[in-house]
């Protein structure tokens, strides 16, 4: 640790020394207000302080800078290189009005500037406010006022109805007062301020005049330089600075020798240097001479010729790819043939890490590289040596084979959009969109974050596959790429629904099956309505293009009308034919139903033979009776007459007692007498009168007790 602090104490006190040893001179120090002397409140104003030093070194001395308004030390700086000192006022005020400048102090050498005024226009409106502004009599409130932005010195002067009452220096933006108020009634008040810049101050008259003569110094430098005329580069300038006329002096005599800001040579009598001219180099020469504070100075210009141009160097052609072959030509366009030949400039090639000599042809075939590369020229004749400026070679990379992708998806008769893409490959490059070899239209890619995008439509799904897209970044065959391979998506179309079972044979209790069915491209939502339901019964989404819906146990209550929706990645919404369930009754509901029927019809015709044959009269033995009980041709006829249109007859049987013979003695229990039927006919109502033999009683029907 102590060594390396030695080590670098060591180069320290080095450098000093080197630096104290260095000759030098302050030529000039000026003192500039940017943007203008003249300014308005507001502006942003920059002091430069620029100094022009001649020096015996390359580098810049250490120096400090004293800025000065109206004689105060407003900012110094210590610097250690030769740019212009900037010292910035910002958003300038009044107070910023003044007489600026600028010193400098080298060592034991300072050069102060010529002074520069600044003026600013313009002020703030003063702000008065109050704590109150109701207030009694006799009592006290304190007024402020404000200067808005402003800064400095500042007088505040506060008026009372138009009269002046109060008055203060601050040196801030506002001032407090205050005012008793003894009389009622209304009172105005305002302020003003003003900047103090200047303090003024009153002038006595004239004094008398003296007047003082100067007298020029006989002693007075020389600068000499040698040839004197048609210079050409590469020659031997011999410059001379010297005194002539030297007379004793107590003062210290220093001549310093110049070429621009480089300080060339320095001596107390005489100094002289020698040097190559070289066109590139300034042709101000300035022989100075310091004897106390006397400066005097002498200048001369020198015109050089010059030997050759710098060089340019040039690259064709004008784009290379990598690893392609180009040429670099090195060329100065002027040279003095009177002073060179053509043969005696050579150009010398030169990279990073290698370099390429040419006699005078200044031709150099190379191969490009992978990467981006710099190359110089340099001419030589005659011990002069030029540069050109540096070439960049950025060798293009080809367009790689393109690669095609459609955005989004490819709707059939819906126009979408296909991407044309190279992985790698130099801008700007050229996408032609290709069908079946036939150019369709051209994009061109030059920025890294464009994309080259065409807009189709096909027909038909296998119509994608017949574009093809070529990039093309040179002048060479362009690259194709394979043909588009992607999904086409088929809108849907054609819906149906079919209903199983039969429509005619849908009962309670079946399982019924909704089926929906369409063309196009899956994935497919479908959805199945009932009319009268806003919300879907069901939402499938299917990788297929049909799908059904299924009701169990079927009952009165799920007839109705049905529909089904479909939609795919078309969003092409199709909707099925409607389809009304009519649901029936059961099988054995409907034959229970008929069993029931039959019953019902065979016990209404018990019911009328059973009432029919209730009808019939019986007459008691010792009257004429009247029975409604027919023969059984008449039941037979009664029951042919339930299919027949013929109408009913019905037959009366009418007994007629016999008188009873003494000399026989009792009657006959089975003795009814004579016997009449007759037929009753609703339409020809008669009656015939049938007279038995006395002996056929045994056809009669027994008759009721």
């Amino acid at each position: 640790m102590g060594l390396l602090l030695l080590l670098t104490y060591t180069l320290l006190s080095s450098w000093r020394m080197v630096d104290a040893q260095r000759s030098f001179t302050i030529r000039n120090i000026t003192l500039t207000i940017e943007p203008s002397t003249d300014v308005t409140r507001d502006t942003n104003v920059t002091l430069r302080c620029k100094a022009i030093i001649s020096s015996s070194g390359p580098e810049a001395l250490s120096r400090k800078y004293a800025i000065y308004k109206d004689s105060y030390l407003i900012y110094n700086k210590t610097s250690n290189t030769s740019q212009d000192l900037l010292y910035p006022l910002p958003e300038v005020r009044v107070s910023n009005i003044g007489e600026y400048k600028c010193k400098i102090t080298i060592k034991d050498k300072e050069m102060t500037s010529e002074a520069e005024k600044l003026t600013v226009k313009g002020l703030s409106k003063p702000l008065l406010t109050f704590n109150k502004t109701v207030v009694s009599e006799q009592e006290v409130v304190t007024a402020t006022c404000t200067a808005p932005g402003e800064t400095g010195h500042l007088y505040f002067f506060f008026y009372k109805d138009s009269k002046e009452i109060q008055n203060y220096q601050v040196n801030s933006n506002q001032s407090e007062a205050t005012f008793l108020f003894s009389s009622v009634g209304m009172h105005k008040i305002h302020c003003t301020y003003a900047v103090l810049v200047k303090t003024e101050s009153f002038k006595s008259g004239e004094s008398n005049s003296v007047s003082v003569s100067v007298k020029e110094l006989s002693i007075k430098p020389v600068l000499e330089i040698y040839p004197q005329s048609k210079i050409y580069e590469g020659e031997k300038l011999n410059i001379l600075c010297i005194i002539r006329e030297l007379q004793p002096s107590s003062e210290s005599i220093h001549l310093y020798l110049s070429q621009g800001t480089h300080l060339l040579s320095t001596g107390s009598i005489k100094v002289n240097h020698s040097m190559v001219a070289l066109a590139k180099d300034p042709g101000d020469f300035e022989c100075s001479l310091e004897i106390g504070n006397v400066i005097k100075v002498v200048t001369e210009k020198v015109s050089v010729t010059e030997l050759f141009s710098a060089p340019t160097l040039t690259m064709s052609p004008a784009e290379v790819f990598q690893k392609e072959y180009m040429t670099l030509t090195c060329k100065s366009e002027r040279f003095a043939t009177e002073r060179l030949n053509k043969e005696e400039l050579t150009y010398t090639l030169e990279q990073a890490t290698t370099s390429m000599t040419s006699s005078n042809t200044g031709v150099f075939p190379i191969k490009a590289l992978q990467y981006d590369f710099n190359y110089t020229c340099v001419a030589r004749a005659k011990g002069i040596m030029k540069r050109s400026e540096t070439l960049t070679v950025r060798p293009k990379v080809s367009v790689s084979t393109p690669k095609m992708s459609v955005v989004g998806r490819a709707v059939l008769g819906q126009p979408f959009r296909i991407i044309c893409q190279s992985d790698t490959g130099s801008l700007p490059i050229n996408y032609t969109l290709l069908r079946d070899y036939s150019p369709l239209s051209t994009t061109s890619v030059k920025q890294p974050n464009q994309q080259a995008i065409f807009t189709v439509t096909i027909n038909k799904p296998d119509e994608i596959s017949r574009y093809m897209c070529e990039a093309k970044n040179s002048n060479k065959e362009g690259s194709l790429s394979k043909r588009l391979n992607a999904a086409v998506i088929v809108p849907l179309s054609h819906p149906t629904l079919t209903v199983i079972p039969k429509l005619s044979e849908i009962s309670e209790g079946d399982d019924l099956y909704l089926i929906c069915g369409i063309n196009g491209t899956p994935p497919v939502t479908f959805k199945w309505y009932r009319v009268g339901n806003e919300q879907p019964l069901l939402t499938n989404t299917t990788n297929t293009n049909s799908t059904y819906y299924q009701i169990h146990k079927l009952s009165k209550e799920h007839s109705g009308i049905y529909y089904c929706e479909a939609v795919n990645h078309a969003n092409n919404l199709v909707r099925s034919e409607k389809v009304t369930i009519d649901v029936q009754l059961a099988l054995w509901k409907k034959a229970l139903i008929a069993g029931f029927c039959l019953l019902l019809v065979l016990v209404l015709v018990v019911v009328c033979v059973l009432y029919f044959r209730s009808k019939r009269v019986r007459v008691p033995r010792a009257a004429v009776s009247v029975w409604s009980e027919r023969p059984p041709e008449a039941v037979h006829d009664e029951l042919s007459s339930v299919v027949s249109s013929e109408p009913d007859v019905e037959y009366t049987e009418v007994v007629h007692p016999q008188p009873v013979d003494p000399a026989k003695g009792a009657a006959d229990p089975h003795d009814y007498g004579s016997v009449e039927y007759t037929a009753l006919n609703g339409e020809q109502p008669e009656i015939n009168h049938y007279h038995p033999n006395i002996n056929s009683y045994q056809d009669l029907p027994v008759p009721v007790d």
